[in-house]
C-alpha cells in the first residue's frame, strides 16, 4: 500500500467513523465524496479501490488480540489498560462490554470498508468513463469479495449475535441477522463475486495491493481476476467450514489456490512498510517488552507442544519472566518479527488444514496425507494415531492450533466443533467467552 493511497484514506475514513451509522464529514483539503461520485473517472474508481485495500488493515491488531486472547493464545499486557487481562479473559466479575475498543474499534474498521467498497460499486455502476464492461466486472468482483471478507471477520466477533449485512442506505439500515442467515449471505457474495470476476478478462483496471501477489502462479508477472478468484474461493471455503458443508468445502478448495504439496505459506496477507505515508504491524513487539504493552505466549502453547515441533519457534523465551494481573510468562509472543512483517489473510497451510477436516470422516487416507504435509513440514513424523473420525479431528484441530498461531483461528475453531470448555483458565473465575456483543452505537434492542 503506497501514498497513492492516502488522499482517499483520508476521503473514505470519513464515511463510517461508528459501526455502521453512515455520517456525512466534509473534507477540507479534497473533493467530497458526493462530488466525487457525481462523475467518478477511472482514476477516481482506482484510487477508491486503493483506499479500500488500505483500510483492510485498520484495527487488524485489534481483531487478532481478541481471538487470540480468549482463544487463549498469549496474554495481551497493558498496563494502561486492565481491560486486556480483565475483561477479554472474564476475570472474576468482569464481562465483555458493548461499549469498548475491542469490540466498538474492530467492529468499525471492518464496516468501514464494507462502505468503501459498496462505493465502489457505485461509482462503477454511474461512471461515464470508457471503461470495458469486462474491467467493470472485475472491479466489482474485487469490491465484492473484499466486502464478504470483512463481514465475516465481524461475524466471528460477534458469532450468535450476529451482524448487518445490508448497509448500502444509511438512513435505512437492514437488520442484524442471525449467524446462520449471516454466514449464508457471505457465502452468496462470495458466489456472485466469484461470477463477476469470471466475467472480468485477463486484466484489472487497478494496481491489487502487493499482499495478493502470492496468489500469482508460477511464470506470471501480476496478479489476473483468474488468480483473484482463487483467493475468492478460498475464503469461500472457509466459509462453507465454519457452515459445516464438508462437501461444498472439497469442491470450493478445487477451485482456490491449494497445492497439497506447494509452499505453504503461499496466499494472500496484509501487507506493511516503512514509507512515510503507510503503517506498520501492529501484531509487533519487540522480544522482553515489559509489561506496559506486551504479547506473552499462554503457557500451554509450549506445554501442549510435541517434542520436536519447529513451529514453537512462534515463541521466544524471555531474559525474565513477566507477570502482570496474576498472569506469568516465560516467552513473548513472536509470529510476527518486525515491523514491516506481513500477516496472512489466508494461505496454502489453511487451505492443506481445511482439506484434512473436508476428508477426516468421508476419506481418511486422503486426510492424513494432508496432515502429514503439515506435520513433516514442522520437522514431525509422520501422524501415527487412531483412525477414527474423532482422532482424526483432534489431531487436525492440534495441526491447525500450531500452524495457525497468532493467526485468529483458534478461538473460532474451538467454538466451531463445541469445544471452548477445552480451553485452559489461568484464575479461578476466568470465563471462556463465546461472543462479543454488538456493540452499542449500533441501537439494537
Amino acid at each position: 500500500m503506497k501514498s497513492i493511497y492516502k488522499l482517499f484514506v483520508l476521503i473514505l475514513a470519513a464515511v463510517s467513523l461508528t459501526g455502521c451509522d453512515v455520517e456525512e464529514y466534509p473534507n477540507l483539503n479534497s473533493p467530497d465524496l458526493d462530488n466525487l461520485l457525481e462523475d467518478p473517472t477511472l482514476g477516481d474508481i482506482q484510487d477508491l479501490v486503493g483506499g479500500m485495500q488500505a483500510g483492510m488493515r485498520n484495527n487488524i491488531g485489534g481483531y487478532l488480540d481478541n481471538c487470540g486472547v480468549i482463544g487463549r493464545e498469549y496474554y495481551r499486557f497493558a498496563t494502561s489498560d486492565p481491560r486486556f487481562t480483565s475483561d477479554l479473559l472474564g476475570k472474576g466479575t468482569a464481562v465483555l462490554d458493548n461499549n469498548t475498543f475491542y469490540i466498538t474499534n474492530p467492529w468499525a474498521a471492518r464496516y468501514r470498508v464494507v462502505k468503501n467498497a459498496l462505493i465502489v460499486l457505485e461509482a462503477v455502476d454511474i461512471t461515464k468513463s470508457d471503461i470495458t464492461e469486462e474491467e467493470k466486472n472485475g472491479i466489482r468482483g474485487f469490491a465484492n469479495t473484499i466486502r464478504a471478507y470483512e463481514l465475516l471477520l465481524n461475524l466471528n466477533l460477534t458469532y450468535q449475535n450476529g451482524i448487518r449485512i445490508e448497509t448500502s442506505d444509511p438512513d435505512n439500515l437492514g437488520p442484524v441477522v442471525g449467524y446462520e442467515e449471516s454466514l449464508n449471505t457471505i457465502q452468496e457474495i462470495l458466489a456472485s463475486a466469484a461470477t463477476e470476476l469470471d466475467a472480468a478478462g485477463d486484466d484489472f483496471a487497478f494496481v491489487p495491493s502487493t499482499g495478493f501477489e502470492g496468489l500469482i502462479p508460477e511464470g506470471g508477472d501480476h496478479l489476473s481476476p483468474a488468480d483473484f478468484i482463487k483467493f475468492n474461493k478460498a475464503i469461500a471455503a472457509r466459509v462453507a467450514a465454519y457452515r459445516g458443508d464438508m462437501p461444498a468445502v472439497s469442491a470450493l478448495l478445487g477451485d482456490s489456490f491449494l497445492d497439497v504439496n506447494g509452499d505453504l505459506q503461499a496466499g494472500a496477507y496484509y501487507v506493511f512498510s516503512a514509507d512515510g505515508n503507510d503503517v506498520f504491524n501492529p501484531m509487533f513487539f519487540a522480544q522482553n517488552s515489559p509489561a506496559s504493552n506486551a504479547r506473552i505466549a499462554h503457557p500451554t502453547f509450549l506445554e501442549d507442544a510435541e517434542a520436536g515441533d519447529e513451529r514453537l519457534s512462534k515463541v521466544t523465551e524471555r531474559e525474565e519472566s513477566l507477570t502482570l494481573d496474576n498472569l506469568t510468562g516465560d516467552y513473548d509472543f513472536f509470529v510476527y518479527t518486525s515491523n514491516v512483517s506481513s500477516i496472512p489473510i489466508i494461505r496454502n497451510e489453511e487451505l492443506v488444514l481445511l482439506y484434512a477436516e473436508a476428508n477426516y470422516e468421508a476419506n481418511p487416507a486422503e486426510a492424513i496425507n494432508a496432515i502429514n504435509v503439515v506435520r513433516n513440514a514442522a520437522g514431525l513424523p509422520d501422524y501415527s494415531g487412531g483412525m477414527g473420525a474423532a482422532e482424526l479431528l483432534d489431531e487436525i484441530l492440534m495441526q491447525r492450533r500450531y500452524s495457525l498461531y497468532g493467526e485468529g483461528h483458534r478461538w473460532i475453531d474451538m467454538r466451531r466443533y463445541n469445544r471452548l470448555g477445552e480451553l485452559p483458565t489461568d484464575r479461578a473465575e476466568d470465563d471462556v467467552w463465546e461472543q462479543f456483543p454488538i456493540p452499542l452505537n449500533e441501537n439494537v434492542e
